[in-house]
């Protein structure tokens, strides 16, 4: 199965629901190490992308992509809006002018993402940030790559949760969580967290 405009639009729908949902998880996750704002930021953000798609009708998964960036961007306080921006960003443009999303599009689109966050933020593997989730997510998508794309996302979303659980044991070494050191250990990574959970939003609609 390829992905449309229109069911790219209702992943986006799915995930602000997801946030949404998980709001409070992710507050108390960023009040043990950080400032208690990523559910805050990310429910705000992820509800005016809704409202953003209930007044345009974006013609191409990349045009999708580029109203979540922007949106995320201008809307979004913290870190996580220019981080997330910058993944849809990078997304939409591998997208390019494709009317529909395959697997092996899907995964360039993923990379790409990943490689936004990683220019914007600075942040390698084992920093304990969203990267953390991202880095084992890519490589699990790009080993489902002729799988389909529910199957990608699923593989992608069951490694971020892996990833996102691997912060747990490391020590910031990025972002405000960083001032605390030793610490943050034994807290999870709320960027980490809420990429594993955008995917699993994903991997669900696509299914």
């Amino acid at each position: 199965m390829a992905c449309s405009a229109e069911t790219f639009a209702a992943a986006l729908r799915a995930a602000a629901a997801v946030i949404a949902e998980h709001r409070a998880e992710l507050v108390d996750l960023d009040r043990a190490i950080g400032d208690a704002d990523h559910g805050e930021n990310m429910d705000r953000g992820f509800t005016a992308i809704v409202s953003a798609l209930d007044t345009a009708t974006p013609e191409t998964p990349a045009a999708v992509a580029k109203l979540a960036a922007t949106t995320l961007i201008s809307k979004v306080g913290g870190a996580a809006g220019p981080l997330y921006g910058t993944a849809f960003l990078r997304a939409s443009g591998k997208l390019g002018d494709a009317a529909e999303v395959d697997g092996p599009l899907l995964v360039e689109a993923l990379r790409a993402a990943l490689e936004g966050v990683q220019a914007r933020g600075k942040a390698v593997g084992g920093d304990a940030t969203m990267v953390d989730a991202l880095i084992p997510a890519v490589s699990a998508a790009e080993e489902a790559v002729g799988d389909g794309v529910a199957a990608i996302l699923t593989a992608a979303a069951d490694a971020a949760d892996k990833g996102a659980e691997s912060t747990v044991d490391l020590v910031p070494r990025k972002g405000r969580a960083s001032y605390l050191g030793e610490r943050a250990v034994g807290h999870m990574d709320p960027g980490a967290r809420s990429t594993a959970l955008l995917l699993r939003a994903f991997a669900e609609a696509a299914k």
